[in-house]
């Protein structure tokens, strides 16, 4: 790195800008850290233009608050630390190391199966969720939740994995008697497809259940088709997210469908809470 840092300073501004240009936004950062005499090309908009996505400016706009920057730098750290566009009904980010892009379609921008009956679902705000509300589950003995999203709008020749945001309420029931479905469908041909619990980990109460009802749980997963079994992580933030498959953006514009769906175990279920979907790069 100092041997590339002294032969840099050799040369004029614009042409690090442009080296720079060719790199990451991690590289670029890296070259402020370690030489002042470059921090004037890699802090120029030649190189942050270079990092921001082409319809940033639409993003801009589409933005719930105005954004305020006097330089593409400004803006891609902005951008990287997630804005609420669309009414806040969604959040877009980009990747600080990369500059790919990422969104959460909040709850509200999904179709829930039911979410307007007021004896199934409840639309209610709590703390430490990204949008004014969040869908909470009463009761109901089916559970479909889908979202879409068009591939033109992510980064292009980049995998992407889709998750589920979720929190299990103390007031939880019938979530985990049977596996839950996910897939991944993009203009119809099913790329993705596997199981999961609706569960909290490590659940006291959860496992006793499951030891009781062991036998009649073993008896509804036979119903469910076979797939990897995956369970629920925890965030940072604190709420739990479950994969729901991956898919790699092409050149060609496609609408991803994501899912998960409960519709065989024919149990009442209730206290899932819904975030949202967020559609990150994978890799």
């Amino acid at each position: 790195m100092e041997m590339a840092c002294s032969n840099i300073k050799t040369l004029p501004e614009d042409c690090v800008s442009t080296i720079l240009s060719l790199t990451t936004p991690q590289d670029a950062c890296r070259m402020l850290l370690v030489s002042r005499a470059v921090r004037p090309a890699a802090e120029s908009d030649t190189v942050w233009d270079r990092f921001l996505p082409c319809d940033c400016w639409d993003i801009v706009a589409r933005s719930d608050t105005p954004l305020k920057f006097s330089s593409k730098k400004e803006l891609f750290f902005i951008l990287s630390d997630s804005i609420l566009i669309d009414g806040g009904n969604k959040a877009f980010a980009l990747e600080k190391s990369s500059g790919l892009k990422s969104y959460i379609l909040s709850a509200r921008e999904l179709s829930i199966l039911y979410s307007n009956e007021q004896n199934s679902w409840s639309w209610k705000s709590i703390p430490n969720s990204r949008f004014a509300e969040v869908a909470e589950l009463k009761t109901a003995g089916r559970l479909e939740i889908r979202g879409t999203i068009r591939t033109r709008i992510l980064s292009p020749h980049t995998t992407y994995g889709a998750y589920l945001l979720i929190k299990i309420s103390d007031r939880a029931f019938g979530l985990d008697s049977i596996p839950c479905e996910t897939s991944i469908i993009a203009s119809d041909r099913v790329l993705d497809t596997s199981t999961t619990y609706l569960r909290e980990l490590d659940n006291k109460k959860q496992q006793l259940e499951n030891l009781f009802y062991w036998n009649r749980m073993q008896m509804l997963k036979g119903r469910v088709n076979k797939g990897d079994e995956k369970l629920p992580s925890k965030k940072k933030d604190g709420w739990l997210e479950i994969e729901l498959g991956e898919f790699l953006v092409s050149e060609r514009d496609e609408v991803v469908t994501m899912s998960l769906v409960e519709i065989k175990g024919h149990q009442l279920k209730g206290g899932l809470i819904i975030q949202g979907i967020e559609v990150r790069p994978k890799y």
